[in-house]
Formats: C-alpha cells, structure tokens, sequence
C-alpha cells in the first residue's frame, strides 16, 4: 500500500520543484533585472544627472532693470526713470523682505519648506502616482525646486527633467540655507505687471518698499505668484481678496499668525495704488525716454555685433545705467506748450484733425539733444507714433540752406551778393532738366542778389543754383556731411533736392541735427540722446562722445548764419524773433500747405519743428504755426539767458555765375520787350549811320569849296 503511493508522491514532488524552480528562476531575473536597471540608472544618473547639478546661484544672474539718469542743474545725476522689461526686477537684500512675506510664501507654496531637504517626498509621490493615473502633477514642487526651474528655465514636463531638477534641489540644500533659497526666491518669480522680484511687486500694486509691507499686503503679493493673470488684483481685485485670504488662513492653521493677527489682517482694506482694470500711466515712457533706449539700443547692437533684439534684451534686464543728455529744464518748457491746447496755433479751417507738431533742440557745440517731442497731447502709450525721430515729412524749403545754398557756397558757385534772375519759365531755362517751378506766391521781383532770394524764399533761385551745383552733389553732400538717412537715391532730383519734395521725405531729428553745422562754425555733430551707459558693475560698455564732421568752412557757416538771420529777421521767418537773442533759420511749406516748418537756431541752441496732420491734408493757420511753436518754446528756453551775438561773414564778392547784370537784363526781356529793343537798336543803328553819312556828305562839300577856293587862287 505504502509502497503504492511513493509514484504519485514524487510526481508531487517534482511538479512543486519545478514550480518552485521557476519561481526562483523569475526571481533571479528580477534580480538581475533590477541590478541591470540600477547600473543603469547609476550610469544615467553619473553622465546625464551629476555634470548639471552643480548649481551656484551667484552663476544666474537675475535680469534687473536699467535706469536712466539725467544731470540737474547742479551737475549731480539723478534717476529720470526705470525701464520696464520683460522682467522688471529690483533686487532686495533678505533682511528687506519682512519675516512675515517669508511666512506667507512657505505656508502656502511649501509647508515643510523647513524639514524637508529640497524635495518634499510626500509631495513628489503623490505627483507621481497622479501622472501614472491620469490625474494631475500640480503642486509637488517645492520652493527649492521652484527656484531652480526659474533660474534654469527648464519647465518642460518629461521624467528626465523631473529627475535633474530632484537631484538639483538635493544639491543646492546641501550648499545654501533656507533663508538664501527665500531671498533668491522672492527677487526671482513673478509676481504680474512685468514685475519679477517683491521689491518691484511693492512698488507696483501698494507705491512702497517691500520691507514696509503689512501682513495683509505680502500676503496678497504672494498670492499672485500661483496664477498671475488671475490673481493680479489689477485685473480682479475679488480674485487677489481670495486668494490672499487662502494664504492668511494657511499661516494661521500653520502657526505662523495668532488668531488675533489672522483677524486684523484678513479685515484690513488693501490700498492698491490703481484699480481694477485701470490705465498704468506711470509705466509710459517719455518721447525722450523712448528716442534713448532705441539710441542705445542700436549702437550696443553694432558695439557687440548682435541682433537688435538681442541688443534690446540687454538693455531691458542687465541692470544697466544710461546716462541721458536731456535738460529737464527745457523738456519741461516743450512739454507745457504740447500739451497745452490753447498753447498751440488755432487754425480758421474746418478741419476736424488735431494739429500734431513734433520738436527737437540740440545744444549745436556738443550735439546733445537737450528736448524733444514727437506729438501734441498727452502721451498714453508706449511705442506709438513718434513724430521727431519715427516718421519722414517732406522739408519744403526750409531744406535749401543745407542742400542748395549751403553746399554751393561752400563749392564757391555763389555768395550772397551774386546777381540771378527771379523769373518764369519764359526767361529762365535750366541747362539739365526741362522742369522749372513757380514761386510761392506766383510773383517774381526780376534781377536779385542771392540774400534777397533766400530772404524771399525763391524757388526759381533755387532751382537754377541747383542746376549749377546738381542734384546728385546735393544729395550726396546731405548724406556725406550732414548725416542725413532717410533720403533715399532717387532723390537725386531738381524737386527734391531744390524745393524739399523728397519721395518720402526726411525725419525732425535729422533737420535739427543738420542745421548744427551752420550754428556752429560749420563743425557737424552727430546727434546724441545719451553720453554714456554702465553695467551693473560700473563698467563703461558704450562711451558716446561726441562725432564730427567739417561740413563747411568756418567762412561758409557764417556767411550762411548772415543770410539766414537776415530771413529770420526780415523774410518768411520773421515771425521767428526772439526779444533778448538773434535768431538764424528758414521756414519750409509743402505743396497744397500739407507741412509746414521752422528750422533755425540761435548762438545757444538749434531748433526744428514740424507742424501738419497725421493724415496729410491742407493747413488753414495765419501764419506759419511751426515758426510760431518754435518762437514760443525758444522764447521761453532763453529768457534767463545772457544775450550773445552771431560771428557772421558778408561773404565775399559777387561770383557772377549767372551772369553779369547787363547779360541779365537781357535775359529778363519778354520776348516783345526783345523785339522792341532789336527795333531800337536796329533804329538807332540807322540813325547813327545816316548821321555818319550826313557827317561824310558835309565833310566832301567842304572838301570842294577849299579845293575850288585854291584853284582860284
């Protein structure tokens, strides 16, 4: 019987040993498998983990803001304004953040912010098991782990970042301590507005620094930081209340404020410094302000040879300081006129179109723009249409003294008292063009000194100087000498070269900074809104002294000065005077009276100002109102200043280019007047022939009687 059973219960045996056995075998690769995958991991970890985890927070540089500066009347420097970025960041010291706004962050952002060793596990797991299941992996970051994905940028969601930024966390734990990671922390996020840091966060939402917040007030900044576009209480002021009544709740229940604290905080009444939805007048910048970061811009860009943008990104977060020319003095003078309506010129047409004026001064010895504006009004945006630098006008003639009678002094082709024709088309006939203008008005005053014809504002002078000194010399003169951009090369035309009709036209700066070179003894300097910019450390990374040019001779620009004084004294610009100071400048208009200009300067300043419509159209003023802009802000820019007087040049002898005034007369003659005097000429020849005759015949008569008389004899 027992002997019977051994069969089966061996066959039992083998079938366990084998179960077992396979069991084992399983295990054994498990084993196996897991050793693999931590060899593995160990190697990943080793190349991929270990070279990133070395993280030194003085490497991240937080992007700060720059400011610029402007120097007073006392010579001292003091901040003109903050340039707003991406990041507009001021950074604090960690005994300027109140203990409590600490208290705030880690109640509601990282509880065990001050256990735990950069990573908080229950957190981790738990975001863990939600991404496996679906749900989500909110939230399992602590504020370690935060500070690292703003330095570093890295957000995307894969395991493998996950993991460095685990590992990195642990690392930086183990180099700085809890109050080094909240400093860093609280100068690093964001907090809405463009603002990057609690500092910037005070000034913006309460007009404070962040080390005089209250408990309410931190509470509800770091409020933002869980979703800014909702919890900016510029946007919803109800949705900031309740997300910063969550924060205080979680520091009451978390120990850090007493029931008491809990109370007058949750009921204290916050004090935005604007509400809900409310324009941000303080973050527009001035015409000035904007014409200096795009200077500055620009010229980092060529310094480093980078992008624009690239240039524009420096500018905007290294924490630089610019260092502006502009004279708050006289910008406060242009700002009280363009402002004010009843300061500008009213017009008498039925126009329903705002005026709009733009204005540049610049100091003519240095070439510091020392004001500027770019439209009348108030100014509520930033970037929008600036007038002075952003846009081209076509000059009218306020662009002859730089392009036509300038340049052809300087070649010697005229002087001020040679002699031309001011007539029509029926006595005057350019030598390379078939086109020829009319006057404005229609009238012509015959033979005329140069002088007179820039006083009186001739274009048919003009045009025939041009035709002497060409368009093309003309041009390239504007370009070479006095810095001019926007012309572009079919400009190289009588119209536009002549009579300031260019094809798109030429900006307010550019004129302003052209006619330099006639205030100041024929020395060009290139215009500059600011002198010099520092980085953060003080060094200096752009030194921008002053660019010139001998444009004109000494004896050119002051005989050009003698000339346009005389315009701005007796001709078109006369409504140009100042009572204390000589003025020098020339007015310019535009076909159908679309712009009108003054350009001029006086022993101190050079001055341009445009006056028109944003869409052109006919301008109805008594007047020229760009002259009468001109001599209100000049006047009101030299009335403490001592009176000085210009060094003038009469300019020399006449070069009788156009001819000799006898060789003139003849060509003024109609062509009635020219047969009329061929007539009398052609009469008066007979005349003098027959007298000659006469005179013959009588002296033959008397030959006959003394012949006769001797024969006699």
């Amino acid at each position: 019987m027992d002997i019977a059973r051994e069969p089966a219960a061996e066959k039992r045996g083998g079938k366990a040993g084998r179960v077992l056995g396979i069991i084992g075998t399983i295990l054994l690769i498990g084993v196996v498998t897991g050793l693999i995958f931590v060899c593995i991991f160990a190697f990943y970890v080793k190349t991929c983990i270990t070279p990133s985890l070395d993280i030194d927070l003085n490497d991240f540089t937080l992007n700060q803001s720059s400011i610029i500066y402007y120097k007073d009347s006392n010579g001292d420097y003091q901040k003109l304004t903050t340039v707003k970025s991406s990041e507009n960041r001021i950074w604090v010291d960690g005994d300027q953040i109140p203990q409590h706004m600490k208290d705030a962050l880690v109640a509601i952002e990282d509880k065990r912010f001050y256990t735990h060793k950069g990573v908080d596990w229950f957190r981790t797991a738990h975001a863990a098991l939600n991404m496996f299941t679906g749900g989500s992996t909110f939230g399992g970051s602590t504020i370690t782990q935060q500070l690292i994905k703003n330095l570093t940028q890295q957000d995307d969601i894969t395991v493998q970042r996950k993991l460095l930024e685990i590992f990195q966390a642990l690392d930086l734990e183990k180099n700085y301590d809890k109050d080094e990671i909240l400093e860093y922390y609280l100068n690093a996020v964001y907090f809405g507005e463009g603002c990057y840091g609690v500092q910037t966060a005070a000034q913006t939402y309460f007009g404070k620094d962040a080390k005089d917040l209250s408990v309410a007030e931190s509470a509800a900044i770091v409020g933002i930081t869980n979703l800014p576009t909702y919890y900016d209480p510029f946007y919803s002021v109800e949705n900031n209340k309740e997300r910063q009544e969550n924060v205080l709740r979680e520091m009451y229940k978390q120990g850090y404020l007493n029931k008491s604290e809990y109370e007058e905080a949750k009921n204290e009444k916050l004090e935005f410094v604007r509400g809900e939805n409310s324009p941000d007048s303080s973050s527009v910048y001035s015409y000035y302000e904007e014409v200096v970061l795009s200077d500055v811009i620009g010229d980092l860009a060529e310094a480093k040879g980078i992008s624009r943008t690239a240039a524009s990104q420096l500018v905007h977060n290294a924490g630089y300081e610019i260092y502006a020319c502009i004279d708050k003095d006289i910008q406060a003078k242009v700002d009280a006129i363009y402002t004010d309506p009843e300061q500008l010129p009213k017009t008498y047409g039925s126009t329903k179109s705002q005026l709009q004026s733009a204005i540049v001064i610049i100091d003519q010895t240095t070439g510091e723009i020392k004001a500027l504006r770019g439209g009348t009004g108030d100014k509520n945006i930033n970037y929008g249409l600036n007038r002075a630098t952003g846009t081209t006008r076509p000059p009218g003639s306020s662009i002859k003294p730089i392009a036509v009678y300038g340049p052809a002094i300087e070649y010697g082709l005229i002087s001020p008292s040679t002699l031309v024709l001011d007539a029509d088309a029926t006595h005057v006939r350019l030598a390379h063009t078939s086109w020829y203008p009319k006057n404005s008005p229609n009238t012509y005053d015959g033979i005329i000194t140069i002088n007179t014809a820039l006083q009186k504002s001739k274009n048919t002078v003009a045009a025939q100087i041009m035709d002497k000194l060409t368009p093309s010399a003309s041009l390239e003169f504007l370009r070479s000498r006095l810095g001019v951009t926007s012309l572009i090369d079919s400009d190289a035309d009588y119209a536009a070269m002549a009579l300031g009709e260019p094809h798109y036209g030429i900006t307010v700066r550019e004129m302003a900074q052209a006619y330099t070179a006639l205030a100041n003894d024929g020395v060009f300097t290139y215009s500059r809104t600011y002198t010099m910019v520092k980085d953060r450390s003080g060094k200096i990374i752009l030194d921008n002294q002053p660019q010139t040019i001998q444009a004109f001779s000494q004896e050119t620009a002051r005989t050009m000065t003698y000339m346009l004084n005389n315009a701005a004294t007796y001709g078109t610009g006369s409504e140009s005077r100042l009572s204390n100071m000589p003025v020098a400048g020339k007015t310019g208009t535009t076909s159908a009276n679309r712009d009108r200009w003054f350009c001029g300067y006086t022993p101190y300043y050079t001055c341009a100002v445009w006056t028109g419509y944003d869409t052109p159209e006919t301008m109805a003023f008594s007047g020229n109102p760009a002259t009468q802009i001109w001599q209100k802000v000049m006047s009101a820019v030299h009335a403490d200043l001592p009176r000085k007087e210009f060094n003038i040049s009469y300019g020399g002898s006449a070069t009788g280019i156009f001819g000799t005034r006898e060789e003139l007369e003849e060509q003024a003659l109609t062509e009635e007047e020219r047969k009329q005097k061929e007539e009398e000429e052609k009469k008066k020849q007979q005349e003098e022939e027959e007298k000659k005759n006469n005179e013959e015949n009588n002296g033959g008569a008397v030959d006959d009687i003394f012949a006769n008389f001797r024969d006699l004899f």
